[in-house]
């Protein structure tokens, strides 16, 4: 009643259900009351003959696949084959998986389903529909993709890292904290972003934080020369940069810094902006190495066949796995190291 919901028990119009999933009690009642309550009260009605629309609620980059998005159908029909725009992102529909992973050739109304067949990843919230043709598709998400591009070179002036944001506040040089964040999925972007907008600074702090760009996936070169242009900090969240965006990151000394827990870059960011900031430790790279076989064995588990492709691997030293710019491990040992049959304490760049 605080809400304004009265039970229809008391003269009110607002249908209870009593349920419990763990004891799976009154399902049935309740799929029966929003059946009667969509049909009856609300008169909900879509149209399954016309164009589809709806809106993407999920997005990732899967290893196999490429883009997939989550869309939930709100009108018309989804078919394999269509041509669909999801914010900035396009394609052709090329398979559609149900919620047990089968696949289906149509989706009406009110039907999830994951699509694959978009050219970039859309975002989570993103609405899609249906055009008549590809071509008309990859007008529209281009226009949207120069629309942002432009504004976020609008939004964006000058460099800077977390740590000297205060001292630029208090010289009256800067009066906003630029971000780009990047994570492995559209989810927690959006979680992150909505996070970090909601820090209150406090009246007396007349700064403001501005996030100028997002992305699912790995942190490119694209992204770094975004941050370089707009003096913005890059935050990833269980991703890594790609190949030659983390030599451009160093070279143009842009601050990107890597998370797995939010709340971790939520107190960061928050501390920068309240002058609190004090580096605690530093992670310094001592190499990289890509995995090119996988031996079994029943004594050590997975053996990782590798090839060092930059600086130094040592034993003992801590390390993390990522696919596809993907952190997939965290927190891992280097337990022992091998050059053929020789054990060795450290193996370097070229050598496998």
């Amino acid at each position: 009643t605080e809400y304004g919901l009265v039970a229809e028990e008391y003269g009110g119009e607002t249908l209870f259900v009593d349920v419990s999933a763990r004891t799976l009690a009154n399902i049935d009642n309740l799929l029966e009351a929003i059946a009667l309550t969509a049909d009856a009260a609300l008169d909900l009605r879509a149209n399954p003959k016309r164009s589809a629309e709806g809106v993407a609620i999920e997005a990732h980059l899967d290893r196999g696949r490429g883009p997939m998005a989550t869309v939930l159908v709100q009108r018309g029909t989804l078919r394999i084959g269509d041509s669909v725009v999801a914010g900035d992102a396009f394609g052709r529909v090329r398979a559609m998986l149900d919620e047990n992973g089968e696949t289906v050739d149509e989706a009406g109304p009110s039907r999830p389903v994951q699509v694959l067949g978009f050219t970039s990843v859309p975002g989570a919230g993103d609405n899609f529909l249906v055009v008549p043709e590809d071509r008309v598709a990859r007008q529209i998400a281009e226009q949207r993709q120069a629309r942002e591009r432009f504004a976020e070179l609008a939004r964006g002036r000058g460099r800077m890292t977390l740590e000297d944001v205060l001292e630029r506040i208090q010289q009256g040089e800067v009066n906003q904290l630029n971000l780009i964040l990047k994570g492995d999925v559209s989810g927690s972007v959006e979680a992150l972003e909505d996070a970090l907008l909601k820090i209150d600074v406090g009246a007396e702090d007349e700064v403001g934080l501005r996030v100028i760009g997002r992305g699912v996936g790995a942190i490119t070169e694209n992204d770094i020369n975004l941050a370089r242009a707009s003096d913005a900090v890059v935050i990833g969240y269980n991703v890594r940069p790609e190949g030659k965006a983390r030599e451009l990151a160093e070279r143009e000394k842009v601050d990107v810094r890597f998370y797995s827990v939010i709340y971790a870059a939520i107190d960061d960011v928050e501390s920068a902006l309240k002058g609190m900031l004090k580096p605690e430790f530093e992670e310094v790279q001592l190499g990289t190495a890509e995995i090119r076989e996988i031996f079994r064995s029943s004594k050590a588990g997975n053996i990782a066949g590798c090839i060092v492709r930059s600086g130094t691997i040592v034993r003992n030293s801590k390390a993390r796995l990522v696919r596809d710019g993907t952190v997939v491990a965290e927190n891992l040992t280097v337990s022992s190291l091998r050059r053929f049959k020789d054990d060795a304490t450290e193996v370097r760049e070229g050598f496998e």
